[in-house]
C-alpha cells in the first residue's frame, strides 16, 4: 500500500506522534551511571536506577538544559515552574514498579513545528505540539526466541536515562507526512546536538496515533485511536501508518466499530509480516495513578536562564535553508540536502562559495562531486583532502573560464588522490592556458576542414557545431569546449 492508496478511499487518516528523544547526557537522569550505548548488560547500575530502598534521586541539570534548550527550537513555552510525578506500571524492566516522569506540569508545552508538505512543495505544514516533558527511560527486555527457550533477560543499563517525550496534536493527515514531520524534528534534534537521534540504538523512538474519520454519506464515523509500538525506523513508521489505516477502515466496514464503543488500543508493529497485531488495551492516565514525586522538589525555571539558552541556539536547520537560498541563489532542493547533512556541511559548502563567488557552482558540485566521493570512501567532510577553500579555488577557475567542467574534475581528482593545492594539480597534469591566437587558428582549421557543419549551423542548427567540439579537444586537451564553441559560432557568423 502507499498514500496515494489510501487517498482514494472515504476516509481521512487522523495522526497524532509521540516522540521519545533520548537526550544527550553523560549520566543517567537522577543517578551518576553512565548513560553510554553498547555496554555489557547491567554494568552501568546503582541502587538509585535498581530501585533500591532508600535510595534517592538526585537531578541532572544538564537534561533540564537541553530540555528547554530543544523546547525553545519547537516554539514552545517554558513554563517558571515544572515537577515531578510517579507514573505506575508494573513491567520486568521497570525495578521500582514506577516511572518518574512529569504529568501535568511539564516543562515545555503549547508548540510547533512546520515542514513542507511532500505532497506539495509549496505548502506548509504546521503540526502543534501539546507538550515535551522528561522523563526516565525503563530498561530493556531481551528476548532469547532463536533457541527456542523463549527465555526473557533483562538489561537495565538504559534505566534511568533521560527522555523527552515530545506529543503532538492529532495534525498530521497522511503516512508522508507524518515521516516529513519526523524528519525535520530529528534533523532539528541533531543541529541541536541534544540528542544523536540514532533509532537502531534506541534514543529516538516513535509510537504513532492512528485513527480515521470516514463520511458515510449520511453521517461522518470516527474509528477507535489505535496506538502503534514497536517501529525501528522511518520506513516501519510509514509501513505501519499504512497498514493500520487500511485495517481500521476493513474493521469498521466489517463491524461498524466507532470511537464511542470501543476503547483505544496498542498494537505492536510486525516489520516481517508487514502488519500490527493487538498488545493490549490502551490505559487512560487514571490507570497510571499519578502522584508527585515525594522524593524530588519542583523545579524552578528562572527566566534569565531560558532567555540565556534562547540566546545561544542561533540559526535553525529552517532558517539556514531559507537564507542559503536568498544569499547564495541555490535551489530550495539544493538547500534542503545541504541543510539535511550537518553543519559540517554547511560550512564547508559557505566557505567554498564565499571563495568562488559562484554559489551556484558550488551547491552542484557538493551535491555530486563531494558527496559522491564521500559515500564511495566512507568520509565524512572533515575527511575529504580537498577543502572547502581548495574547492572554491577551483570552481573560481572554472568561472573565470580557465578550466572547463571535465578538466576541473581531473583536478579535483588528483587532488583527491595526491593531496596536492589546485596549482600544483593543474601543474601535474599539465593544464595550461591556451592563447587567444592559437585557438582561433584551431578554430578556423576545423571550420574550413567540416564545410557541412558550417552550412548547417549556417542554417539554424547550431547543435550541429558540437561535433567539432570533440575534434578541438583531440588537438589540443587544454582548449575549453565552451570557448571554442563561442570561437567557432563568431567565425561562422562573420
Amino acid at each position: 500500500m502507499n498514500d496515494s492508496v489510501t487517498q482514494t478511499l472515504p476516509y481521512e487518516t487522523i495522526i497524532g506522534l509521540e516522540v521519545h528523544v533520548q537526550l544527550k547526557t553523560k549520566t543517567k537522569l537522577f543517578c551518576g551511571c553512565k548513560a553510554d550505548f553498547g555496554a555489557e548488560p547491567n554494568t552501568q547500575v546503582c541502587p538509585v536506577c535498581l530501585g533500591m530502598p532508600g535510595a534517592l534521586p538526585v537531578l541532572n541539570e544538564e537534561a533540564i538544559r537541553l530540555a528547554i534548550r530543544t523546547g525553545l527550537a519547537i516554539n514552545c513555552s517554558i513554563p517558571p515552574l515544572t515537577k515531578w510525578d510517579r507514573k505506575q506500571y508494573f513491567y520486568p524492566d521497570l525495578p521500582k514498579g514506577y516511572q518518574i516522569s512529569q504529568f501535568d506540569m511539564p516543562i515545555c508545552a503549547d508548540g510547533f513545528l512546520n515542514f513542507t508538505d511532500p505532497a506539495n512543495e509549496e505548502d506548509v505544514c504546521h503540526v502543534a505540539i501539546l507538550r515535551a516533558h522528561l522523563e526516565e527511560d525503563a530498561g530493556k527486555s531481551l528476548h532469547d526466541e532463536a533457541s527456542g527457550s523463549g527465555d526473557t533477560r533483562i538489561d537495565l543499563n538504559r534505566c534511568g536515562t533521560p527522555l523527552l517525550e515530545i506529543v503532538t496534536q492529532p495534525d498530521l493527515r497522511s503516512a508522508a507526512q507524518a515521516i516529513a514531520f519526523l524528519s525535520e524534528l530529528k534533523l532539528l534534534l541533531t543541529h541541536l546536538d541534544v540528542s544523536d537521534c540514532e533509532m537502531q540504538e534506541g534514543s529516538l523512538r516513535v509510537d504513532a496515533n492512528v485513527n480515521l474519520k470516514i463520511d458515510n454519506g449520511d453521517q461522518v464515523a470516527i474509528t477507535p485511536i489505535v496506538e502503534i509500538k514497536n517501529m525501528n525506523s522511518f520506513r516501519a513508521v510509514e509501513r505501519a501508518i499504512l497498514h493500520e489505516s487500511h485495517r481500521q477502515y476493513v474493521n469498521w466496514q466489517d463491524t461498524g466499530a466507532t470511537i464511542e464503543n470501543n476503547p483505544k488500543v496498542t498494537r505492536g508493529w510486525d516489520d516481517v509480516r508487514e502488519q500490527t497485531f493487538e498488545q493490549r488495551e490502551k490505559e487512560a492516565s487514571a490507570d497510571y495513578r499519578y502522584f508527585p514525586d515525594p522524593d524530588l522538589l519542583p523545579v524552578c525555571i528562572p527566566r534569565e536562564q531560558v532567555d540565556a539558552i534562547a540566546e545561544q541556539i542561533g540559526e535553525l536547520p529552517s532558517q539556514v535553508r531559507l537564507r542559503l537560498q536568498t544569499q547564495y541563489k541555490i535551489k530550495p532542493y539544493d538547500a534542503d540536502v545541504i541543510v539535511a547533512q550537518g553543519t559540517a556541511v554547511i560550512a564547508y559548502f559557505e566557505t567554498a562559495a564565499e571563495r568562488c563567488g559562484d554559489g551556484k557552482r558550488v551547491s552542484s558540485w557538493l551535491l555530486q562531486d563531494v558527496m559522491r566521493t564521500m559515500k564511495e570512501e566512507h568520509w565524512e567532510i572533515a575527511d575529504l583532502p580537498v577543502s572547502a577553500t581548495s574547492l572554491g579555488d577551483l570552481l573560481h577557475q572554472v568561472s573565470a573560464g580557465k578550466l572547463d567542467n571535465a578538466r576541473a574534475r581531473d583536478v579535483f581528482n588528483h587532488m583527491l588522490k595526491h593531496r596536492t593545492s589546485v596549482d600544483g594539480s593543474v601543474a601535474a597534469l599539465g593544464i595550461k592556458s591556451v592563447d587567444s591566437g592559437e585557438l582561433e587558428s584551431l578554430c578556423k582549421e576545423l571550420l574550413d576542414a567540416n564545410p557541412q557543419v558550417v552550412a548547417d549551423v549556417r542554417g539554424g542548427k547550431s547543435q550541429a557545431i558540437g561535433s567539432l567540439l570533440g575534434q578541438a579537444r583531440k588537438r589540443n586537451p587544454n582548449a575549453n569546449p565552451q570557448t571554442v564553441r563561442e570561437i567557432m559560432l563568431r567565425i561562422i557568423e562573420s
